[in-house]
């Protein structure tokens, strides 16, 4: 019973990591976008901003990828602070390309 339940917690931890990276992408793929916008705009600000998403995306990425050495006995825990962060990122990301969007062009 041990080996399909650590099957079930395996298939699981699988699903919930494919579940945050398609979210984490689908940002990213946002940000991709308002840092093209930025750089043709020379949007100094913007592309500091973008620089700390990007790193707020690493971060991310390497507790997904702590998720699958730690403990099932605080995967709870791991993936409350995991959703935390993809929720703040996401936010980040769309209040960013909704205030660049909404400037004008700078000359």
């Amino acid at each position: 019973m041990a080996s399909s339940n650590t099957f079930a917690s395996s298939a699981t931890l699988k699903a919930y990591e494919d579940k945050i990276k398609a979210q984490v992408q689908e940002a990213k793929a946002k940000l991709e976008q308002v840092e093209a916008s930025a750089k043709a705009k020379r949007a100094q600000h913007e592309l500091t901003a973008i620089s700390d998403l990007n790193a707020t995306k690493q971060n991310i990425d390497r507790k997904l990828q702590d998720l699958k050495k730690t403990h099932q006995t605080y995967h709870a825990r791991a993936k409350a602070d995991i959703n935390q962060e993809v929720a703040t990122f996401k936010a980040s990301v769309n209040a960013l390309a909704g205030k660049f969007t909404s400037q004008p062009a700078r000359k």
